[in-house]
């Protein structure tokens, strides 16, 4: 949940009224957001600015992540004014700014979206709020630059069209923000490796051929995005009209975070609420105005809201709720309760009926709502699979052995490093799109890797190391709708300067035992409604040392000594032997 820092008594000033700390706890708490805190700096400093309050938002609510949107979505909560109409008008000679995208920016960063705040006035306040809700979505719904990137510009000192081109890294060079000399892309690259702001956000485009450039007429470069804006066009307290250029590799997103960021700063421009669009010319030539600014109509049904929520209210009523949320609605049809609401550009998170029931419910108060018993009885119960799960833990643990998890591993931990080189692993794993590092690039198949990974991290330890896990592992699956089915297993592994093959056998009579299924070999009568083990090859088990397990008929899992490649690829020195068995089928 993001949190925001607000001055006092900046606040209360817009407000218009004074809390005491109690006071504006309960009007957070009743609006849906949290008073984190009340923090102070020295004395003198506390005089000049006064105290700091830190504010817990909804993730999904942008357009509550700087002072001038919490200030006005307050004010219309408490009724005080009433929810501002955002419009988009046209510039005073009639001819908008462009935003011309060249082909080359589809090979890196390929959508981009503008507009315009003129006649804007800046106060420092004004000023660190408006560059602080940048930061906020650029980790927000940016995702630290990599979806979204918001460059801002004084429109003064720059002349359109505007050009956004990708180039190679050593065509461009330009003086960046606070700098006092020209650098080439590949020289700032070198600079900002040092910097903490932006180093982090070099990879985005450091090993691509070309880097994003926005150019004016006169080739003036106004930004490197996503890592720096230029020093020429940078905006200053004097500035009155502001270009702002978002460029994304989520267009959605886009249109979001502009929306957000002009929609909650055209309250400083002489004419408020309103917003200059920019032409954005596409790579294809097609022309688009940003931003749109749309409203969006959505029809609700009182009965419906007040069943869910479990109040009983009037279908005005309800609508003068919603409108206190900025979401003016008005009653359509008495009769049948329903109520049309409309949803203004800075509500992005409105995407279903079910946000406007929840913001209903905000704006009735949640501690009014009346407390009732259910209206069916029902017993929670734990479900089978993690009650025999449960009962296998504790007879693993009394057998000595301890028990890990680890999701996620490498392809080579499942594959290569298991001798399971025939396999077709894309075919096997669920891979990861995105993967953090090289160690967590699929979904296990199996769980041997991870214990004895963990046993190889722990050679040190005394002997043996008996290790053993009860989790799933995922295996892709055509005819499931989401290509994979989870299937819960139970592994163990030994590790000790002999095989241990029959203290793994033995492990494996006890757990059959628990499970009250009988060893077949016993009585002939138990023909396929026992257990018992047939002998098996497995490249990753020592040839003649792999058992298949069978149970009533079925094979279940395999148990033996693990071919010596795979122990040594996993940088152990000692034999391992090892059991894994499928579970589903036991409860």
């Amino acid at each position: 949940m993001p949190t925001i820092g607000v001055n006092r008594d900046a606040l209360f000033k817009s407000l218009g009224q004074t809390y005491t700390e109690e006071g504006f706890d309960e009007l957070c708490f009743e609006y849906g957001i949290e008073l984190d805190e009340v923090t102070s700096e020295k004395e003198q400093i506390k005089k000049e600015q006064g105290e700091q309050k830190a504010t817990d938002i909804p993730a999904n609510r942008y357009d509550l992540l700087c002072i001038e949107g919490l200030v006005q979505a307050l004010k219309v909560f408490l009724q005080k004014e009433s929810a501002p109409d955002y419009r988009c008008v046209a510039p005073l000679n009639g001819l908008k700014h462009k935003i011309i995208v060249t082909p080359a920016t589809q090979k890196i960063r390929p959508y981009c979206v503008g507009a315009v705040l003129r006649n804007i006035t800046f106060t420092k306040e004004v000023y660190d709020s408006f560059i602080d809700l940048q930061d906020k979505l650029h980790h927000n719904i940016g995702r630290k630059r990599t979806l979204v990137s918001i460059g801002t510009h004084d429109l003064d000192t720059i002349t359109g069209p505007f050009t956004y081109d990708a180039q190679t890294p050593s065509d461009i060079k330009f003086i960046s923000l606070n700098q006092t000399k020209a650098h080439t892309a590949p020289e700032l690259m070198e600079l900002y490796s040092k910097d903490s702001h932006l180093k982090s956000f070099l990879p985005i485009i450091q090993d691509s051929p070309v880097y994003p450039v926005i150019l004016d007429s006169n080739g003036v470069v106004l930004s490197m995005p996503p890592i720096i804006n230029g020093d020429h066009s940078k905006i200053k307290l004097s500035t009155r009209n502001v270009l702002v250029e978002i460029t994304a590799t989520d267009l959605t997103k886009a249109k979001v975070a502009l929306d957000t960021i002009v929609t909650m700063f055209s309250c400083h421009c002489d004419e408020k609420f309103t917003v200059e669009p920019v032409d954005i010319v596409g790579h294809d030539g097609t022309v688009v105005e940003t931003p749109g600014l749309p409203y969006r109509q959505e029809t609700v049904n009182a009965n419906n809201l007040n069943k869910k929520i479990g109040i009983d209210l009037t279908a005005s009523e309800i609508a003068n709720l919603l409108t206190k949320m900025c979401l003016r609605s008005e009653v359509t049809n008495a009769d049948s309760g329903e109520i049309l609401v409309t949803i203004p550009p800075t509500r992005s998170d409105v995407i279903h009926a079910c946000d406007i029931i929840e913001d209903c419910a905000i704006a009735y108060g949640f501690n009014n709502i009346v407390k009732t018993f259910p209206r069916s009885v029902t017993v929670g119960g734990q479900q089978l699979s993690m009650k025999l799960s449960e009962r296998l833990r504790v007879e693993m643990a009394g057998a000595g052995f301890t028990e890990l998890t680890f999701s996620l591993c490498s392809a080579d931990d499942v594959g290569t490093k298991m001798r399971q080189v025939g396999k077709n692993m894309d075919n096997l794993a669920v891979h990861i799109s995105n993967p953090a590092t090289l160690e967590f690039q699929v979904v296990r198949t199996s769980l041997i890797p991870g214990l004895l990974k963990t046993a190889g991290s722990n050679r040190k330890m005394p002997l043996p190391v008996k290790l053993f896990e009860i989790q799933e592992v995922v295996l892709k699956d055509g005819s499931r709708e989401t290509g994979a089915r989870n299937e819960r297993r139970l592994a163990a592994v030994y590790y000790n300067k002999t095989p241990g093959f029959e203290v793994i056998h033995g492990l494996l009579d006890r757990l059959m035992q628990i499970l009250e299924i009988k060893w077949e070999s016993t009585n002939p009568e138990l023909k396929g409604k026992g257990y018992c083990i047939k002998g098996a090859e497995d490249p990753s088990y020592f040839p003649g040392r792999c058992a298949e397990i069978y149970v009533h008929g079925k094979a279940v899992g395999k148990l033996g000594v693990l071919h010596p490649e795979v122990v040594t690829n996993f940088d152990l020195v000692c034999p391992v032997s090892a059991l894994e068995i499928n579970l589903e089928g036991f409860y």
